[in-house]
Order: C-alpha cells, then structure tokens, then sequence
C-alpha cells in the first residue's frame, strides 16, 4: 500500500473541479458550477419521459428525422417542465388529472354545440394554476 498516495487523495476528498472551454470572462466559475448543478433537471426530464410518458425508443436515419425527433422530444420535455413547475404536482399526477378531460364541437341541424368536461379536483386545480401563471 502505497501511504502517502492515500494520504494525498485524503487531501482531496470532497473536492470537486469543473473543466469547461468557456472563459471566464464570459462565464464566471459560479455559473459554470450552476449550469453543473442544473444537470440533474435534463436528467430527471429523461427519466420522466421514458417513464411517465411511456416515451418508446425511436431509430431514425436521416438527419431532418432525427432533428424533427429532438425538437418534438425538448418541446415536450419543456411543456411537462412548466406543467410540474406550475401546478406543483408530479407529471404522472397530471396526465391522470387530465387524460379525462375532453372537449369537443358537435354539429348538430346546422347550430354548433360545445360539449365540455367539467373539470373538477386535481384537474381544476391544475387548469386554475396555469390560468393564473398565465395571467388570466
């Protein structure tokens, strides 16, 4: 056993260092460290959706499919983000508040008839909150 090595990692234990090629003129060490940390949000967005999504693989070959993939995928990922954020409940929480939920136009002798879910528990509570974040 070499000692003084085991020593010398000692030193270092609970140290943590972040390599980035952003100078620091553009980027202090703080926000580098931040950015870091945010990490865990991207990750947790990927566990959700190939979890409470049922988000299946996708194989596709050609580059405007793949970035036609990506696009839906982050848009999804950023609205499930501000859903969570909002309303303060968990994304599987929220899709079985609103899976119910239906609108739908029916046209009947000419006249347009709206027939609506009436939304009530978890899922008026969500729909409140995102009318209030969005001013309404």
């Amino acid at each position: 056993m070499n000692w003084d090595a085991v020593e010398k990692a000692r030193e270092y234990l609970g140290l943590k260092g972040y390599v980035t090629s952003i100078s620091t003129e553009k980027l202090a060490g703080d926000k580098v460290m931040a950015a870091y940390h945010d990490l865990f949000k991207v990750e947790a967005s990927f566990r959700m959706a190939k979890t409470d999504l049922k988000a299946r693989p996708m194989f596709h070959h050609e580059r405007d499919s793949i970035e036609a993939h990506l696009t839906i995928v982050f848009a999804a990922l950023a609205v499930t983000r501000h859903l969570t954020e909002t309303s303060g409940y968990s994304i599987k929480r929220i899709i079985t508040a609103l899976r119910p939920v239906r609108d739908v136009m029916i046209r009947i002798r000419g006249q347009h008839v709206m027939a609506e879910t009436p939304l009530e528990g978890d899922a008026a509570d969500i729909v409140a909150k995102l009318r209030e974040s969005a001013g309404h």
